[in-house]
């Protein structure tokens, strides 16, 4: 397989479309864009001629279909459609890198990891976080001992008025508000610097008490029902959970779209027995020596940098597939994060702890 070029179909060619297709067109001596599908036919018309792409289809089964030479499938839809498509190309003898969050529910996911399985084909997570400068340079120090035992975490995406309106808002297609679209990113993030421990019980809360701030003045891209014309906005706006993991550690995690906060904030801490590293606009580590209390500075960027960061992504996929590398964001994980996301949301109905088998 490495000595032609793969062969790669983008099912949704909505926004996040756009950086897996930049990370593709990165490797031009690897990969070849040659067919696009959206349910869309505006925005697949205007895809199709941005790229010079002219195998356009707005049904995923009949691109499969038409097109067996396809080598692998990126899945960038709303997340009602991860199952559905992954599963299709999967099925189809396609390798597959599927957006985050894996799926709606722990049942669709678990159904998509045995279909990579029965088929010998790689199904890979877009746990995008996995793969930033930040996150590496924390893992060093995890993986080298500096940490110590971690034994808490606290993880925030809390946005003041960040609604990103369109899907996103109508549950039907999303499963969720700001703790499936925004949480997933730093929960996993947490979950992978620690070493990737299993969730054993999560007690979760949802809030939908702003709700996406459509009376805010200059407010644009709030939902309307395509049947009814009626704006939807029917997830929550507020999410928290505490998070507790077989190995004794806890993860507190909040996440909003919309919320009365002067500090919104994306970034994760995470607190050991010998030192403590938090990730946010830079990388600070609190740590002790010769009997003070030492912050640590680095003579590097150490925030995230987005540049090449979706770059990095795609061409780890690619190099799972053309060189049979393992993969640094399998299936199985993005499973531990539908049970948790899960857990979370029924937590939050119920108002009880919730087990995690």
């Amino acid at each position: 397989m490495a000595d032609k070029k793969l062969k790669v179909a983008v099912i949704g060619v909505g926004g996040i479309s756009s950086v897996h297709i930049k990370g593709y067109l990165a490797l031009p001596d690897q990969v070849e864009l040659y067919a696009l599908c959206d349910i869309n036919p505006k925005t697949l018309k205007a895809k199709g001629e941005k790229y010079g792409i002219t195998r356009l289809y707005d049904d995923h089964k009949k691109m499969l279909a038409e097109l067996p030479e396809i080598d692998i499938v990126s899945v960038c839809t709303w997340n009602s459609a991860h199952a559905v498509c992954t599963i299709d190309a999967l099925n189809a003898g396609k390798h597959v890198i599927c957006e985050k969050p894996m799926a709606m529910n722990v049942e669709q996911a678990v159904a998509m990891k045995e279909a990579a399985d029965r088929n010998g084909k790689l199904l890979m997570i877009g746990f995008v976080r996995r793969f930033g400068n930040d996150c590496a340079i924390a893992k060093d120090f995890i993986d080298n001992g500096k940490l110590g035992d971690i034994y808490y975490a606290k993880a925030s995406y809390l946005r003041r008025n960040g609604a990103p309106g369109g899907w996103f808002g109508d549950i039907a297609r999303s499963g969720g508000g700001p703790m499936i679209d925004l949480g997933v990113h730093v929960i996993d993030l947490v979950r992978y610097l620690m070493g990737r421990p299993q969730p054993v019980s999560v007690y979760g809360a949802t809030f939908n008490k702003l709700g996406d701030f459509s009376n805010i003045k200059g407010k644009t891209g709030a939902y309307k029902s395509e049947t009814t014309g009626e704006h939807v906005f029917n997830v929550e706006d507020l999410a928290c959970a505490l998070i507790r993991f077989d190995n004794g550690a806890v993860l507190n995690i909040d996440a909003s779209f919309t919320l009365h906060t002067q500090t919104p904030v994306d970034g994760v801490e995470l607190f050991g027995t010998k030192a403590g590293v938090r990730i946010g606009s830079e990388l600070k580590i609190a740590t002790e020596a010769n009997g003070y209390l030492v912050d640590q500075n680095f003579d590097v960027k150490t925030g995230l940098d987005f540049a090449g960061l979706f770059e990095n992504e795609i061409r780890h996929f690619v190099e799972c597939v053309t060189k049979g590398i393992p993969c640094r964001a399998p299936a199985e994980d993005g499973v531990v994060l539908m049970k948790i996301l899960c857990a979370v949301y029924e937590s939050a109905r119920t108002g009880r702890d919730v087990t995690i088998a």
